[in-house]
């Protein structure tokens, strides 16, 4: 996906810059990893909640363009268990990101134009922060300079960077490179 290649390009900028960069074991925060090594890049991993929200919104804005969809068939084309699915999508409601219609017709649309949700609100929707959790010491530890060390050159600018990315790329952009990447891989079929 392009966000870890935007993330990528970003961290190597940051890191070359002679940032402090290495990180043993993975910091956890959610169920978002963030895992770094000397010389390496940053690799996250969202939760399952998380991946599947975002599958099943580019989804539903591709196929919600002649009206609302049912979840069994995002489901479906998607291999996501329709009772999980269902969890998802009540968080997303809450969110005001998708709104439901009732009925044996009934199915979901975007709330917004896809154009107008950010991935920062989709996974603050389904996970909560997606931030690393402040640096804990307590005040007699005789660690407050190492810790302020962290918190300021790893934790706060990781973070500052994970906004700067998730809040700037919309369900829209993940539309666009879905949609290239379809038709690029259907073009491979007749050469």
């Amino acid at each position: 996906m392009k966000l870890s290649k935007q993330f990528s390009k970003k961290w190597k900028k940051y890191r070359n810059s002679g940032g402090l960069y290495y990180c043993n074991p993975p910091v956890k925060l959610n169920d978002v990893e963030l895992n770094w090594s000397m010389g390496g890049i940053i690799k996250m991993k969202f939760s399952k909640k998380s991946r599947y929200g975002l599958t099943s919104l580019i989804d539903l804005s591709v196929h919600s363009k002649n009206g609302h969809v049912a979840l069994n068939s995002i489901a479906e084309r998607n291999d996501i268990s329709p009772q999980y699915l269902e969890q998802v999508f009540a968080a997303l409601r809450r969110a005001g990101i998708v709104k439901s219609i009732k009925g044996p017709q009934g199915g979901y649309l975007l709330n917004h134009p896809a154009e107008k949700i950010t991935v920062a609100e989709i996974l603050e929707a389904l996970d909560g922060t997606y931030h690393i959790a402040d640096e804990d010491t307590a005040e007699e530890s005789d660690r407050k300079g190492i810790a302020a060390a962290i918190q300021t050159r790893v934790i706060d600018e990781v973070n500052r960077q994970l906004d700067q990315i998730l809040m700037n790329l919309t369900l829209a952009d993940l539309v666009k490179e879905y949609q290239e990447f379809e038709k690029y891989d259907e073009s491979m079929y007749y050469i």
